[in-house]
């Protein structure tokens, strides 16, 4: 009999299929210590705040910071500490000289979905039958629906209760890092290894992660994050993206009075994001290289009202034009409505990361080494969405993202594998291998 195993207790389930292979002995050696780190990180809240001034843009972020900080130096890396830009770094002195490796995930999880209270379930060997959350039965994984899920039969998968996201992104990445750091601190197996520096941002769902990265003090001389999803995925470029914040200034007057007189922002605000094109140009109708504007968040009332949107794209002019359509499409709220007042920021958060990796082949070849040396067949990837390695390599530190296991981010569908996880922690051990054999 199987055990369906959470924080919160443990409920018989029918037997399962026959436990998934992991993709090596490595993996399967660090599998317990990756989900057991996963499961107490997971269930901190470090959900961050959209446009707050102060960073980072909440403090409960620091919580898991200053555990991270601790477990780090019980495992012998006594300089490990959170430092003034409020990222924790810390070293593994490797056994050769050579190239500095880091290695760098982020703490805090997406403003857009609740992260108080995660109740992380484990499906062990799940049989493939649809998952339905017990905190809310409409949040069903429906393998037919989600075709990651559907080739993860056998797997142990770890989901939330449905009440919440579960925080794989990116506390995968986290557990992971932690894991094959205190393999390689603890046993290592006599392997030759390259110094390591281990970074933990705050607020990088908010397109602040790498803000205050002090990369002279980080002294890596090529990075990784671990921030992807599927598994053996290298993905060496992002989009380009830009924040957009429109704000509407209307004319509140007392609606039995109002005849004439009242221009009401919400409605404004409303026709704005109804003026955006309907059959593309949005994540729900682009994938690929496609990119897209999304009005992510609206809030006001009459007086005045702000739709938050923002842009991606692949290619820097396409994503000047999805700017300048938001410019004009804003623009024409004042003609429409002569007494509003429109005002429009525009932020830029991060470019595409490939010619910078291009620039620096070596770092994708030793990556896509230690991913085969993981058991695991590697793929080169683009990502639609932003890492920190995007803001690092555009400032010098060249920085793919490789895979964390992790599905279906920012939402309470979230869901992650075990076996994909610990490939994850031994393609980092690997990694610090593949750099320890090429000092140049």
């Amino acid at each position: 009999m199987t055990i369906q195993r959470s924080l919160g207790g443990t409920e018989p389930v029918p037997p399962g299929p026959p436990r998934a292979a992991f993709s090596s002995s490595l993996a399967e050696e660090l599998a317990p210590d990756v989900l057991d780190r996963f499961l107490r990180y997971a269930r901190i809240d470090t959900q961050g705040a959209y446009r707050v001034t102060e960073r980072p843009s909440t403090q409960k972020q620091l919580e898991l910071s200053r555990l991270l900080v601790d477990e780090l130096r019980a495992l012998g890396l006594a300089d490990a500490d959170l430092n003034e830009g409020h990222s924790v770094f810390a070293t593994l002195l490797g056994t050769v000289d050579g190239p500095v490796v880091g290695l760098i995930a982020h703490v805090d999880t997406t403003p857009d979905v609740t992260a108080a209270g995660v109740t992380p379930i484990v499906h062990q060997a799940w049989a493939g039958q649809p998952i339905v959350l017990p905190g809310d039965p409409h949040q069903v994984l429906d393998p037919e629906a989600l075709p990651a899920l559907a080739t993860r039969v056998g797997h142990d998968l770890v989901t939330s209760d449905g009440t919440t996201l579960l925080g794989a992104d990116d506390k995968a990445g986290v557990a992971e890092i932690m894991a094959a750091v205190g393999y390689l601190a603890t046993t290592g197996n006599g392997r030759p290894r390259a110094t390591i520096r281990v970074a933990f941002t705050v607020d990088e769902e908010v397109g602040r992660g790498a803000e205050d990265f002090d990369l002279e003090a980080f002294g890596a001389d090529v990075a990784y994050t671990l921030d992807g999803t599927d598994l053996g995925e290298l993905e060496v470029e992002t989009f380009s993206a830009a924040s957009v914040r429109v704000v509407i200034r209307g004319l509140s007057v007392h609606p039995g009075t109002a005849k004439g007189k009242l221009v009401n922002a919400v409605k404004l605000a409303s026709e704005l994001v109804l003026s955006l094109p309907a059959d593309s140009l949005s994540p729900e109708t682009t994938e690929a290289r496609e990119g897209y504007v999304h009005p992510s968040r609206i809030s006001g009332n009459a007086e005045e009202a702000v739709v938050d949107f923002i842009a991606r794209d692949h290619d820097d002019e396409l994503l000047a034009q999805h700017v300048e359509l938001l410019r004009e499409l804003a623009r024409q709220v004042e003609v429409r409505e002569p007494r509003a007042r429109v005002e429009v920021e525009v932020r830029d958060s991060y470019r595409n990361m490939r010619p910078f990796i291009e620039q620096n082949p070596r770092v994708v070849d030793a990556a896509l080494e230690a991913i085969r040396r993981a058991g695991v067949e590697p793929r080169l990837a683009i990502t639609r969405g932003g890492t920190d390695g995007a803001v690092l390599s555009a400032q010098g530190l060249p920085t793919p993202n490789l895979f964390t296991g992790g599905q279906e981010y920012h939402s309470v569908r979230e869901w992650a594998s075990v076996q994909d996880m610990a490939a994850a922690a031994a393609t980092i051990v690997e990694l610090a291998g593949v750099w320890a054999e090429s000092p140049e």
